[in-house]
């Protein structure tokens, strides 16, 4: 395993962060693993040595969080662990969700529960809160800070406006800075490199990107998509304009390159992020602990910039999708 500077925390990451939305209850979604599934791919990433784990409140309605508490015991110290608050947690109770100071301190202190932690390494509002300023967001999160209940906060999906007004009130307030950023990108979804993606390069920020296999469309020929429980079931890949702006082409092109260097397709699509500079680590998301094996792998594959920009060639912009 290889190992980075988490942006400007000082913290010691793995290269690859293991992604936690597929732990929790078939009940929520039906591609999710249940406890002892869930168990044995944390398991075999603490052998592989990965000590990044990123999971959230909302995942199966908290028994994501659950589960990797109970994995992590006995691995705690060694670990890196990231959480998310704002989706509503309970349809009765409207401030189970969003980032007012109430939702954030009770759901806050539901998170660490769960986890079974005291503190939380990195907590993230998952989305930017309309109804609720900044100012008021980011005061709570400091104070989280300042109680000992989180060691850094960091952001995720947003329009760069919104995350350079967090990080100037921030500044100027001598309030917590976000010290990370989770956003959307990945081969056949690149709209994060015109403004998002230089602001955190620029603010020294940790760039841990989401569904970096672009919800499966990158590990498999795009006319197989649907062929896997996670294709027939999930709703919200079609939300995403993958398919478009070159995404078809690049999907092929994956394949070409995964083929001549004998790797799977899902193993070029995270070597190219992996060899994006702005890019810490990658969050991957697994069912399977053979999937998980060889994401590893992944951090060998060389690409030459000929390949790279082959790779890139067909892209051309796209709807702004994940977070508006």
């Amino acid at each position: 395993m290889e190992y980075t500077t988490l942006g400007s925390t000082g913290m010691q990451v793995s290269r690859l962060c293991l992604g936690c939305m597929s732990f929790g209850s078939s009940d929520w979604r039906e591609w999710v693993l249940d406890d002892e599934e869930s168990k044995a791919i944390i398991d075999r990433a603490i052998d592989l040595g990965i000590n990044f784990f990123d999971t959230a409140n909302m995942y199966s309605r908290g028994e994501s969080e659950r589960i990797l508490g109970e994995a992590l015991e006995g691995h705690r110290e060694e670990s890196v662990v990231a959480t998310k608050g704002f989706f509503r947690m309970r349809e009765d109770d409207p401030n189970s969700g969003g980032l007012s100071r109430k939702a954030i301190e009770q759901e806050l202190k539901a998170s660490r529960e769960r986890l079974g932690m005291d503190t939380i390494d990195l907590y993230q509002p998952h989305r930017w809160d309309y109804d609720t300023p900044i100012e008021t967001t980011l005061r709570a999160l400091d104070d989280a800070v300042r109680r000992g209940h989180v060691r850094y906060i960091g952001a995720s999906s947003m329009w760069a406006h919104q995350f350079a007004d967090s990080l100037h009130t921030s500044d100027r307030l001598g309030l917590e800075r976000f010290a990370t950023m989770q956003n959307h990108y990945n081969l056949v979804y690149r709209e994060e490199e015109r403004e998002v993606l230089p602001l955190c390069e620029t603010e020294g920020i940790g760039v841990m990107p989401w569904s970096p296999m672009a919800r499966g469309y990158l590990t498999r020929p795009h006319e197989e998509i649907d062929a896997t429980t996670r294709g027939e079931t999930e709703e919200y890949l079609y939300e995403h304009p993958y398919r478009d702006g070159g995404g078809q082409e690049i999907n092929e092109r994956v394949a070409e390159v995964a083929d001549d260097k004998g790797a799977t397709m899902a193993q070029i699509a995270l070597s190219w992020l992996l060899h994006k500079d702005w890019v810490d680590a990658p969050i991957v998301g697994t069912t399977s602990v053979e999937h998980l094996e060889q994401a590893v792998e992944a951090l060998e594959i060389e690409l030459s910039e000929s390949e790279m920009e082959y790779l890139e060639e067909p892209y051309k912009p796209v709807p702004v999708s994940g977070h508006q």
